[in-house]
C-alpha cells in the first residue's frame, strides 16, 4: 500500500508538472501571437471600411476615428455596443460607417458595416459575417454577387419607405433566385440603420466635429515608431 500511495503521489506530482509545462507554453505562444493576430484583425477591419469610403474621400484613419453608439439604439441597428467609425476630409466629415445585425437572416445573424454619406444617402454596404446558405444565401457577399452595390446611393426617400423591400414583397430591391429570406433580412436592417442615423445624425456629426482629427500619417507614424 505505502508503494502504492508513492506511485499515486508521483503520478499526481508529474501530471501537475506537466499541466503547468503545457499552460506556460500556451500563455507564451498566445503572446508571441497575439499581436500578429491583432494586427490581422485591424487589417481586415480596415480593407472592410476601405471598400466602402476609399482613400480618395477621406483623410483621416478611420478605425481610430470613432464615435460609440447609444444604447438606446442597439436594438434598432441589432448590436449589443458598438463604435460609428467617421470618415473626414480634413476636419469635416463625409460619411459614417455604422455596424448593425440583420438578426433574421436564413441561418442566424448577418452582420454588416453600413457606409452612410452625410447627406444621407448609402456609400456601401458590406456583410462581415454571415451563416448563410452556400450557393444561395452567401451572395450577400461581395466576392460572389454584386448584390449589395444596389444599395449604393440609395436613401430613406429614394426609395420611398413603401418599397424598402424585396420584389416578392412588391419592393424595389431583387432577391436572389431560390433565397428571399437572406435578401430581405438585410434590405430591411439597412433600413432600420438609414432611420437611425437620421435619428442621431446631429449627435454623431456634432461629436465628430468635436474630436481631435487622426489622420493616416500619424497613425502610420505610430505603428512604425
Amino acid at each position: 500500500m505505502a508503494r502504492l500511495g508513492k506511485s499515486v503521489g508521483f503520478n499526481s506530482l508529474v501530471l501537475g508538472a506537466f499541466a503547468l509545462i503545457t499552460a506556460a507554453l500556451l500563455a507564451s505562444t498566445y503572446l508571441g501571437t497575439k499581436d500578429r493576430i491583432a494586427e490581422a484583425q485591424r487589417e481586415v477591419a480596415k480593407r472592410a471600411l476601405l471598400e466602402i469610403v476609399p482613400m480618395d474621400r477621406h483623410t483621416n484613419d478611420l478605425l481610430l476615428d470613432t464615435v460609440s453608439v447609444p444604447a438606446n439604439y442597439w436594438h434598432t441597428l441589432g448590436v449589443e455596443g458598438g463604435e460609428v467609425n467617421i470618415a473626414r476630409q480634413g476636419d469635416e466629415p463625409v460619411a459614417v460607417i455604422i455596424p448593425a445585425v440583420a438578426p433574421d437572416g436564413y441561418s442566424g445573424d448577418i452582420q454588416l458595416i453600413i457606409g452612410i454619406n452625410i447627406d444621407g444617402s448609402l456609400a456601401g454596404v458590406r456583410v462581415v459575417s454571415h451563416h448563410e446558405t452556400p450557393g444561395l444565401g452567401d451572395k450577400v457577399e461581395i466576392k460572389k454577387s454584386d448584390w449589395l452595390l444596389g444599395f449604393n446611393g440609395k436613401s430613406l426617400t429614394d426609395p420611398t419607405a413603401e418599397l424598402w423591400k424585396v420584389k416578392k414583397d412588391k419592393g424595389a430591391f431583387d432577391q436572389f433566385t431560390g433565397a428571399t429570406i437572406t435578401p430581405r433580412a438585410v434590405v430591411k436592417q439597412v433600413y432600420k440603420t438609414l432611420k437611425y442615423y437620421n435619428e442621431d445624425r446631429e449627435r454623431l456629426l456634432k461629436a465628430a466635429r468635436q474630436q481631435p482629427t487622426i489622420n493616416h500619417q500619424a497613425s502610420e507614424d505610430s505603428e512604425h515608431g
